[in-house]
């Protein structure tokens, strides 16, 4: 019995039974196996035509999952890179910006727990929230409320 390699659909289809893709990642992962020019497009098109592919859905799903650990510039910064439209990007961080400075509390608390007893760990706090994702402004509220009195 020959083994044959799965059609592109296919290919798509479990790449969307692991978590949601856009589109353009869509596109990216599965180019190399585009034997005939065209057909990539048209299975897409039928996949997204039967609501596999979403891009409301993809949204939502990096921002409960990274909404937690992450500020609004790094969850922005993933959204582009998933090709999302810079519209909906705008939306989503937007609603992001009113939880921001609650969600960099929570993560400095879980990292941390307590202010940093000199400049040099004050230092380390900070770079580990912006890196993070959290704005320069909601990192000097988080760690100006946690100094010591």
């Amino acid at each position: 019995m020959a083994f044959s390699a799965p059609s592109l659909k296919g290919r798509a289809l479990r790449l969307l039974s692991q978590r949601e893709h856009s589109r353009p990642e869509l596109e990216r992962k599965l180019a190399k196996y585009e034997e005939v020019p065209g057909t990539l497009a048209l299975a897409l098109d039928e996949l997204a035509a039967k609501d596999f592919i979403n891009e409301t859905r993809v949204v939502q799903s990096v921002v409960n999952l990274r909404a937690p650990r992450m500020g609004a510039a790094r969850v922005r910064q993933e959204l582009l890179h998933k090709g999302i439209a810079p519209e909906a990007v705008a939306e989503a961080v937007a609603a992001l910006r009113e939880t921001e400075l609650d969600r960099a509390r929570e993560v400095w608390a879980r990292r941390f727990g307590m202010p940093a007893v000199d400049m040099k760990e004050r230092a380390r706090q900070v770079r580990f929230l912006l890196a993070r994702g959290f704005s320069g402004e909601v990192v000097g509220k988080v760690l100006g409320s946690t100094r010591r009195a």
